[in-house]
């Protein structure tokens, strides 16, 4: 086989206390990469349809991952890859992360499968650092492992795969603005106080605990951010409305989905989430901002081959 296509999901990173440590692989939205190999060694990037982002391998998230890979493999090879892009960059689900984790799983693939998934985060990390300036794995873990998952360090790389309730599905909303990830750390405190600390550490832990014993009124308890949430709102238009109306409407829990500007709503159920996305979009459209929604189950599988 010389050729392959693969559907890279989006995904949902921090979930509120789980800043730079968790996150979930999305179901229904995503990035479509076809890759093919050639006998030019390296990685051309050919053609992205959909969205203006450099061709350039060296500057593409896709590239840079896939490169990082074959420095790792260290054959003479080379490939090119088409990118479909299905999620918008600077959305906060995940853009950068779909598009480097389909490259890495599809050159894999055609390697002949000689790493696991596992090993396959670190690459496409790489990929993030040239979107962010960090090699960040909250968003990569997930979409090349399936369901939640917990990156306990990035140095070592040691990234958990925990339990996925099958009832519990998100709901996105993302105002038609773009937030890049660089500047939405810029506005984050550089100095955190103890308490907030403890508060934080709590909620992981107990956020962790009703995912494995599916305890959705733990759940609802622990989707508290003390850190993140309270600077980086001010860059989403109508937040504390957005989280109001959706809690109102029997979400679980409600926060800002990766940088930003997109919010979720996890909420147990398909009716649920679908009753939260509509009390979501009347936020949006009573102040007039335009904005996409998407109402997915979690994805347990990750990026998959076509």
């Amino acid at each position: 086989m010389s050729r392959v296509s693969v559907f890279a999901p989006a995904s949902v990173a921090n979930i509120s206390c789980g800043f730079d440590v968790l996150g979930v692989c999305l179901d229904n939205v995503g990035d479509i990469l076809h890759i093919e190999e050639v006998s030019k060694s390296g990685i051309e990037i050919t053609e992205i349809i959909g969205q203006d982002l450099p061709l350039k391998a060296t500057q593409n998230v896709a590239g840079v991952a896939g490169l990082a890979l074959l420095a790792d493999y260290g054959h003479n090879k080379g490939f090119q890859i088409q990118i479909e892009k299905g999620i918008k960059p600077g959305s906060g689900i995940g853009s950068s992360s779909a598009s480097a984790a389909g490259a890495v799983v599809g050159i894999n693939h055609l390697l002949g499968n000689p790493y696991t998934r596992e090993q396959l985060i670190a690459f496409a990390m790489e990929g993030e650092r040239v979107a962010c300036g960090t090699a960040h794995a909250d968003n990569v873990s997930p979409v090349l492992l399936g369901g939640f998952t917990l990156v306990r360090s990035v140095n070592p790389l040691d990234v958990v795969t925990l339990n996925s309730p099958l009832e519990l599905v998100f709901t996105i909303i993302h105002p038609e603005i773009e937030v890049k990830t660089a500047d939405a750390r810029a506005v984050l405190l550089d100095k955190l106080h103890l308490k907030q600390a403890v508060a934080q550490t709590a909620n992981l832990g107990a956020l962790v605990t009703g995912l494995f014993k599916e305890d959705y009124e733990l759940i609802r308890r622990s989707l508290v951010d003390h850190i993140v949430e309270p600077v980086r709102s001010m860059l989403i238009p109508g937040f504390n409305e957005l989280k109001n109306r959706a809690n109102e409407a029997g979400a679980l829990g409600t926060g800002i989905s990766g940088s930003g500007p997109s919010v979720f709503a996890l909420s147990k159920g398909m009716d649920t989430a679908q009753k939260v996305g509509l009390a979501m979009q009347e936020v949006y459209d009573e102040i007039g901002v335009p904005y996409n929604t998407h109402i997915s189950p979690i994805n347990a599988k990750g990026v998959k081959i076509l």
